[in-house]
């Protein structure tokens, strides 16, 4: 599932609204996650991406939460149970607080980022899980770029680009702090295509999704998302191609919607 969040600044010709004019709490996204089980793709886990309002004492905030978690059938082979979630400003979706929490085939770790953006600051804690279930733990603070976010603020970013005003080719950049590293993630429009998909025909703006200096995704336009053509841009489809092979995003449903 790692590969699924990570698919998901420099400005080129993709614009970005500096208002949240796309996404508001209360919206449910559900999908089917497939991997390419000796030449078959096979759905193996849902995922699903949900927003709320959080008040604290000083603020409101839009907490994004993405989980992943593998079907029963699969839960003996390699069970998954991850979770991503970034508390925002509502309005400009700028991140204040990222926690990751995964665990996949007992493999556990947790990451998380307290930003400090007018020192351009991260605090960071990382907890892994020993050979013998003990646990180790690492704080440090990270230097970041007055635009880095983290890679779940980063997706529903992605959706507020001025697409409609896009040529294919037309690509922006964004950074993002991932294990403590600053990453680009490059984002190319290609063209708009109509698809199929469980809640119906969508007329959808074909991305295209790539690391700078990065092996993670491999391919050229191997790693492909589809946004819907209207005021939600919502996430249907994606196709992603990994070191160790491929796999397939679909949506199942979509409730909540801002637009």
């Amino acid at each position: 599932m790692k590969p699924l969040i990570v698919l998901f600044i420099f400005l080129f010709s993709l614009q970005s609204n500096a208002q949240n004019t796309t996404i508001a709490a209360g919206e449910k996204l559900v999908f089917s996650a497939s991997y390419n089980m000796s030449g078959l793709l096979t759905d193996i886990a849902e995922v699903k991406m949900e927003t709320s309002e959080v008040t604290t004492s000083k603020s409101t905030l839009l907490r994004l939460k993405c989980t992943a978690t593998s079907y029963k059938d699969w839960d003996d082979f390699f069970k998954i149970r991850d979770l991503y979630e970034s508390y925002v400003n509502p309005k400009t979706l700028t991140p204040y607080l990222y926690k990751r929490d995964i665990n996949e085939g007992g493999y556990y770790k947790f990451m998380q980022y307290k930003y400090k953006h007018s020192s351009k600051l991260v605090s960071s804690l990382k907890r892994k899980k020993n050979s013998d279930d003990t646990f180790r733990e690492e704080n440090k603070t990270v230097k970041i770029g007055a635009s880095t976010k983290d890679i779940i603020s980063t997706l529903y970013s992605i959706r507020n680009l001025d697409i409609h005003k896009a040529k294919p080719g037309d690509q922006q950049e964004f950074s993002i702090l991932f294990d403590n590293k600053e990453i680009i993630l490059i984002v190319k429009y290609i063209s708009k295509e109509t698809i199929q998909t469980k809640i119906g025909s969508k007329e959808c703006y074909k991305l295209a999704i790539a690391l700078k200096d990065h092996n993670l995704l491999k391919g050229d336009n191997s790693n492909l998302l589809w946004l819907t053509a209207d005021a939600n841009k919502i996430p249907v489809y994606a196709k992603f191609k990994i070191p160790i092979g491929n796999g397939e995003l679909n949506i199942l449903s979509a409730t909540g919607l801002k637009n």
